[in-house]
């Protein structure tokens, strides 16, 4: 069985730079600061679905 990727937006400019694989342990969305290249910054990203 595959496992579903899913990206992490950033909160600014809402470009979809990251991807991490999903866990389903988790039930509320993930959260974490993370350079974004196109801000030139460390801003919020979240996971989108």
């Amino acid at each position: 069985m595959s496992k579903k990727k899913i990206a992490l937006a950033c909160s600014v400019c809402g470009s979809r730079n990251y991807t991490i694989t999903e866990n389903l342990n988790r039930v509320e969305r993930l959260e974490v600061k993370k350079f974004c290249r196109y801000c030139n910054q460390h801003t919020l990203h979240r996971e989108t679905k």
